[in-house]
């Protein structure tokens, strides 16, 4: 399972014979020779504009004062902030990362949208899951939907679980 970034991990690390499957949360599922920087590249004209903050150190944050309208608008105010606060920050050569092979070619995958995400548009997030052929369920949430909306991610992963759980 990946969120977000999390989900460019996952693409590459699915191919390893011991994964059976990806569960996509509002994610990144980028193809061969993609990378994160390569789908966030040209956003669409009115596609929200995620607060990164300039690199320091080569590395990257989110705007405090913006950060909860953008990653956790359905967070209570005080969780919110406690994330912005408590950010850890994530390098810039990351995004370069491009796939050699996803996963998602070879092993099923589910995709969770999360329709108020301001991180990852939600039209980009059906776009990449219907690329991948995921099996796909949507939720209004934010970006931080595991937190917002727990059992809809939950279930999705026991979905999956499900699906390609070996008969004992």
């Amino acid at each position: 399972m990946g969120h977000s970034y999390g989900g460019a991990v996952i693409t590459e690390a699915g191919t390893d014979p011991n994964v059976a499957a990806l569960v996509y949360i509002a994610a990144f599922a980028p193809d061969s020779g993609e990378s994160v920087n390569t789908l966030i590249a040209n956003p669409p004209p009115d596609a929200p504009v995620p607060p990164i903050l300039p690199p320091q150190d080569g590395f990257l944050f989110l705007d405090r004062e913006k950060f909860a309208a953008s990653f956790a608008g359905d967070l209570p105010v005080a969780q919110a902030e406690f994330m912005a606060d408590s950010q850890v920050p994530w390098g810039v050569g990351a995004l370069s990362g491009s796939i050699t092979e996803p996963g998602w070619r070879v092993k099923p995958s589910w995709y969770l949208v999360a329709t108020e995400d301001r991180m990852i548009p939600p039209p980009a997030q059906r776009a990449m899951s219907e690329r991948a052929g995921s099996s796909v369920v949507e939720a209004r949430g934010s970006h931080s939907i595991y937190l917002s909306q727990p059992a809809a991610v939950a279930a999705l992963i026991e979905q999956a679980a499900s699906a390609v759980a070996m008969p004992t």
